[in-house]
């Protein structure tokens, strides 16, 4: 295959494409676009290892210098600005134009901001460099507030008071990580995070920030408590990087609209976080947000480049470190689903555990402090439903 294939996006999703394409015999040209001055990175350590400081910065690189290079492609680095679909080209920030035969979206996620003016002391953390930024203003801080208490709050609450700083994780719901966990699992989390000294203010929005003389000094709840800081994450959750797409007449839903196999319009295809495509069980748009699925994903969209005409059907998967515990999840627990214990019970600090719909479907397999068993468990999900 000699065509020329463009892929927007150079974190684990583009690359693996350039990679599987390479493999599978493209001796095309093949053009690599990113805003991120860094070569290409894995994002989970950013929270964890990076945050306090036990991995340098370039244990994150995906690949060597040599196996970039050995890849043949070309690195453009840039802001895609404009997609052109009829004419197949996609400009740049800075006014340069590329065309392609194929066009691989693998551009991402945009950490959604708080109303209102951000003062100093107020960071997001989706990138190397912000994560840099605020491994280097931790330890200056004695009052860290986290504003959401999703997977990348809890995280990175977590690396926070682990470095001594005092931590109040915020968040609307009831329990942290409720969307990934339900509230069963997630008031374990909860559990965790107070048993190492995490105040937990759940259960009321955030307004905004407070500032004092230009620096962060508190996170304003809706119910008129300022919760005092001296620096404050906001972990409110992303939006789909699409914004560029707007006028180039791909369908746009919380994503970009693809088949089953991730196409979402003629020599044009979506990977990673920014994809949505139908759910091969129930046939309903889904977008995963996980490292595991950008990687699957672009094995399957590499493989319909080349000539195959694959499906994707994954099992969503995310693990979370938080202190000394892993909590792995293999599937997605629906947020009214029943926890059934395999191994271990709700009081212990290492469980296997199965979620359950109230049809019967198992949802999701859960391994908390234990990696062989939830393994073991995902078989689960592929087992018929006990009742129809």
């Amino acid at each position: 295959m000699t065509s020329d294939v463009l892929i927007v996006g150079a974190s684990v999703g583009g690359l693996t494409v350039a990679e599987a394409l390479r493999r599978g015999g493209h001796t095309g040209r093949l053009r690599l676009v990113d805003p991120d001055p860094h070569p290409p990175y894995d994002r989970p350590p950013l929270s964890k290892q990076v945050l306090t400081g036990l991995w340098p910065p370039d244990r994150v690189r995906l690949r060597t210098p040599e196996q970039l290079e050995a890849l043949d492609a070309e690195w453009v680095w840039g802001r895609a600005e404009r997609l052109d679909a009829a004419a197949r080209t996609v400009e740049l920030d800075g006014g340069r134009a590329l065309a392609y035969d194929t066009l691989v979206i693998a551009t991402g996620l945009v950490p959604r901001r708080l109303p209102g003016p951000e003062p100093a002391g107020a960071h997001t953390l989706r990138s190397l460099d912000e994560a840099l930024a605020l491994r280097h203003a931790l330890p200056d801080a004695g009052r860290v507030a986290v504003v959401g208490a999703g997977v990348l709050g809890c995280e990175i609450a977590a690396a926070a008071r682990t470095l001594g700083r005092e931590v109040t994780l915020v968040d609307p719901g009831p329990v942290p990580m409720a969307r990934h966990l339900g509230p069963e699992l997630g008031g374990r989390v909860a559990a965790l995070h107070r048993r190492h000294g995490v105040r937990l203010r759940l259960g009321t929005a955030v307004t905004g920030l407070v500032g004092e003389r230009g620096r962060v000094s508190g996170v304003a709840l809706a119910d008129g408590e300022v919760v005092r800081a001296d620096l404050a994450v906001v972990t409110i959750g992303s939006v789909p990087a699409t914004a560029w797409l707007e006028n180039s007449g791909l369908a746009l839903a919380d994503g970009i609209v693809c088949d089953a196999r991730c196409r979402a319009a003629p020599g044009v295809y979506a990977v990673g976080d920014v994809a949505r495509w139908p759910d091969p069980v129930t046939g309903v748009g889904i977008r995963v947000e996980s490292r595991t699925n950008a990687t699957e994903q672009a094995l399957v969209v590499a493989a319909n480049i080349l000539g195959d005409e694959r499906v994707h059907a994954p099992v969503p998967y995310f693990w979370s470190d938080q202190y000394d515990t892993k909590i792995q999840v293999h599937g997605r627990v629906g947020g009214g689903d029943r926890v059934r214990y395999l191994e271990g019970t709700a009081a212990d600090d290492r469980f296997v555990a199965l979620t359950e719909s109230d049809g019967g479907r198992t949802t999701a397999a859960i391994g908390w402090n234990h990696p062989r068993g939830a393994r073991t468990a995902r078989a689960h999900l592929t087992a018929a439903p006990s009742q129809p």
